[in-house]
């Protein structure tokens, strides 16, 4: 039996979730669909495994995954996702998770990375692994492509630090449209959070290394 936490922002699949590993005897001593709290849990409770969503409305399960590299903790994270994208898989292993699950997989495989993780092993699902390899190999710029040219806008923006209400103003946005729109751009670049955005944005020549 493991102590679980989940972090997932569809209630009712946390709800599905925490009944099938409840009936499998497993303990989910926890659930947010938040980063923050998330992470604040994680120092109070303890759990072993951590299952992990990459998208969580406005924030990103890279977020998460960034911060457990920097905390003293024993959870291991296994990303339990829709995304089927080889680098959002190639990012979150480098970012120290222990295993990737796709949510089409069925609830044995995911019992089965449970147990792995909970003894210390990595696991990939059934259709996980070429995804790893594809995205070693697939150029970046393939990434970028997917950008619109609104989202191209936002990215310059953000990289030059101005803030979602200063962002929002000089393209007639929202504040919240324009979060969506930061949330959507990272989730599609893999970049976890501002100063990965800014690498990345360096590595294509969207901004200038040297800037001030």
């Amino acid at each position: 039996m493991s102590q679980l936490y989940l972090v997932d922002d569809h209630t009712l699949l946390r709800d599905g979730l925490r009944a099938v590993l409840q009936a499998a005897g497993h303990r989910v001593v926890g659930e947010s669909a938040d980063p923050t709290q998330a992470m604040s849990d994680l120092c109070d409770l303890g759990p072993v495994v951590l299952l992990l969503d990459l998208h969580l409305g406005k924030r990103s399960g890279f977020e998460l995954l960034t911060e457990l590299q920097r905390r003293p903790l024993e959870a291991r994270a296994i990303v339990l996702t829709m995304s089927a994208q080889p680098r959002h898989v190639a990012e979150a292993l480098r970012l120290g998770a222990f295993g990737y699950v796709l949510k089409g997989s069925p609830a044995s495989e995911l019992l089965e990375a449970i147990d792995a993780v909970g003894r210390g092993q990595r696991y990939l699902g059934s259709e996980v692994a070429e995804l790893v390899v594809l995205g070693l190999t697939v150029p970046e710029n393939e990434a970028l492509d997917t950008l619109s040219v609104r989202e191209r806008q936002i990215v310059l923006l953000v990289v030059q630090g101005q803030s979602s209400t200063e962002i929002g103003r000089a393209l007639h946005l929202s504040p919240k449209t324009v979060d969506s729109y930061r949330s959507r751009i990272m989730s599609k670049l893999a970049t976890p959070d501002v100063p990965a955005l800014v690498r990345f944005a360096i590595r294509h020549g969207l901004i200038d290394a040297e800037r001030d």
